[in-house]
């Protein structure tokens, strides 16, 4: 092997595209990639994402005989609906993964060393979905904006908390304490 040759120059990152093939060549050379995909259509899969920024996707490959592996930093912003207000709230992510595609079927890999292992399907890996699904997941059950006002009660409504509730009787049973409470006076 030529000890001077970049072997990096020759990969061509389409969208996060890699060829099977070309990976198996890297060996151990490393493989790092700095990349923005536009992941617009997740805010059409998603009716919670309002909007989505360029998500920037760094990381670096390392391959083995069973495995090829992608390191990656997933981050960007998204704009999400306030759970009380509903007004536009930007949540910021920043994700660590690492997925690993399995190159022999046939050779047992263990799991609990790679957490996400996914087969590898055709003749190219294709980071973009993965990058989409951990996209999704990052997305919080509830978002608040800083400046939500609480609202402590409504109309046939009160916000009750734990000190709150010991000192309050229920109205239902206000006419069976006043019951208990003539015959301790007797």
């Amino acid at each position: 092997m030529n000890e001077g040759y970049n072997y990096t120059c020759c990969f061509e990152v389409i969208a996060l595209q890699w060829a099977v093939e070309e990976l198996k060549r890297l060996g151990s050379q490393p493989l790092t990639f700095d990349e923005y995909v536009n992941v617009d259509d997740l805010a059409d899969e998603n009716s919670e994402i309002r909007q989505i920024s360029p998500v920037r996707v760094q990381g670096h490959v390392t391959v083995t005989k069973t495995l090829i592996s992608f390191h990656l930093h997933i981050s960007g912003k998204m704009v999400l609906p306030c759970s009380l207000t509903l007004v536009d709230v930007d949540y910021p992510f920043s994700i660590e993964t690492i997925e690993s595609f399995q190159l022999n079927e046939h050779v047992q890999i263990d799991e609990a060393e790679n957490e996400y292992i996914h087969p590898v399907e055709g003749q190219f890996i294709d980071l973009k979905p993965i990058i989409k699904e951990n996209v999704l997941l990052s997305i919080p059950m509830k978002v608040v904006h800083p400046d939500a006002k609480i609202t402590e009660s409504g109309e046939g409504w009160e916000f009750v908390t734990g000190e709150k509730k010991k000192d309050a009787i229920d109205p239902r049973m206000a006419k069976l304490a006043e019951f208990f409470n003539k015959d301790k006076r007797k």
